[in-house]
């Protein structure tokens, strides 16, 4: 991951404020929080009214809360090892905060700042009542014992205290965490708050504890329902069918792994996957079962027989009809757009595409189905296991599944309705921002994206009006 370092081709303009100031700035800047603004910047024009957006942009982009923690843990060797860690509440303007916890050596304030608000217009997207929340432990989760992670999760959740709760801000898995992880965030969190239902303060937990049916696929299941709803409602013109699609699949842990199981029941033919260490193509469709069991030996796919090898980011780049990056942020970038060879990509990671490459993408008539719809599955069934938590119900694999398709084909219809208004309104919307911002350039056609951030920027616009100020 890039997140600490700046990319720069030279040399572009980007109106990144309200406030009318033209600031010279990197094309390919890879700050995650950066990139977050720049991608909230592009829907500010499309936001009905513009009246009064000066302070109000402001105040639902910048979280609401960062809290950066100092862990010393003693780790198997006996000595004391100090971690930073990290809790960011974004908005809780539209209920309690939600977001994952990650363990990466590459977590940083920033990044999980950026998560954090990504998380916010997701759950706003697909209506759920929970505001964005985000968290992380720089470490390294592949050196580290079971019992040291468990020492670093409990040390982390107990330094957190009072600022996680089921009504406050509920954390999930994420990058190199699992319901493992969840188990000793629940249990930490009940030792400090005993008598209390606390199911809730956790979601992607086990079944055991309170876990829902359905959760460790539901990324992957809710990017499926998300695709399958655009294709048959004629919104990806280029794609026929699933049936023999091709598919590249960047990521091969729990949401690449699932995902490419569930395209490949549909009928679709998965050509290429990869994962840390490298990828591995077959322009006919890759051998799932032997790639797993490749896999479950050796610990990665590279090698498995019968399949050409690929550089890690080499996989985005393979002849396909649908591409789905499902592993790091900032993997597609201005150096690869160009060469990206899929009719479709859906994101199944948070931020895998910079806006300057989602231009270059655009420009090229590839249609790109954005995180805050495609990767939301995950918070969506957590929102169910919270609600079975705090009702002490247990629903079976087929409910989830039938509430989860029911809310992403409601957030696709909300979507696609939505850009297809600002498309036909696209001239009054350039009038408006022309009197607010006279020297600014000519508003360019509305992608998917920017109509899902508009969808949501104004859900959480019009909670906060309705809510009010206070004091």
């Amino acid at each position: 991951m890039f997140s600490a370092t700046v990319m720069i081709r030279r040399t572009g303009t980007l109106w990144s404020r309200l406030t009318g100031n033209l600031m010279q700035t990197p094309i390919e800047d890879l700050d995650l929080f950066r990139m977050a603004r720049r991608q909230f910047d592009r829907a500010i024009p499309f936001v009905h009214p513009l009246k009064g957006w000066r302070g109000m942009a402001e105040m639902l982009f910048e979280p609401e809360r960062t809290i950066k923690l100092t862990l010393p843990v003693v780790l198997d060797d006996g000595f004391v090892h100090t971690f930073q860690g990290y809790r960011v509440l974004h908005d809780n303007v539209r209920g309690p905060g939600k977001g994952g916890i990650r363990f990466h050596p590459d977590v940083n304030e920033s990044d999980v700042k950026a998560l954090a608000a990504w998380m916010t217009w997701k759950c706003a997207l697909t209506d759920i009542p929970f505001g964005g929340a985000k968290g992380g432990v720089a470490c390294d989760p592949k050196i580290l014992s079971a019992a040291e992670k468990q020492r670093i999760t409990r040390r982390f959740i107990a330094a957190l205290g009072d600022d996680l709760g089921p009504h406050t801000d509920i954390p999930a898995p994420d990058l190199y965490t699992d319901s493992q992880t969840m188990a000793w965030v629940y249990d930490t969190y009940s030792m400090m708050h005993p008598g209390q239902n606390n199911l809730p303060v956790v979601t992607g937990k086990p079944l055991d504890l309170g876990g829902s049916e359905g959760r460790e696929t539901a990324t992957a299941q809710g990017l499926f329902y998300v695709f399958e709803h655009l294709l048959s409602s004629g919104a990806l013109p280029s794609l026929p069918d699933i049936p023999g699609s091709r598919v590249a699949i960047q990521g091969f842990g729990n949401v690449g792994g699932n995902t490419a199981r569930i395209f490949q029941r549909a009928g679709a033919h998965i050509v290429a996957v990869s994962d840390s260490r490298g990828g591995i193509h077959v322009p006919d469709g890759l051998d799932l079962t032997q790639v797993e069991s490749h896999k479950e030996k050796t610990g990665s796919v590279v090698a498995t027989p019968g399949t050409t090898p690929l550089g890690h980011r080499e996989v985005l780049e393979v002849p396909c009809d649908i591409l789905i990056p499902a592993a790091l942020e900032t993997q597609i970038t201005t150096a690869n757009a160009a060469r990206i060879k899929a009719s479709v990509v859906i994101e199944a990671a948070n931020g895998p595409i910079t806006p300057e490459a989602d231009d270059v993408l655009s420009d090229r008539g590839i249609t790109v189905v954005p995180d805050l719809l495609s990767a939301s599955g995950g918070v969506v069934v957590s929102y169910f296991e919270w609600v079975q938590n705090l009702a002490n119900e247990h629903w079976t694999e087929t409910d989830v599944h039938d509430r989860l398709r029911t809310t992403m084909v409601r957030a696709v219809d909300t979507m696609v309705t939505t850009r297809a208004t600002l498309l036909d309104e696209l001239d009054d919307y350039r009038e408006a921002w022309a009197e607010v911002q006279p020297d600014a350039p000519p508003l360019a056609p509305p992608t998917l994206r920017t109509a899902a951030y508009v969808v949501a920027v104004q859900r959480c616009r019009r909670a906060t009006e309705q809510r009010g100020i206070w004091p």
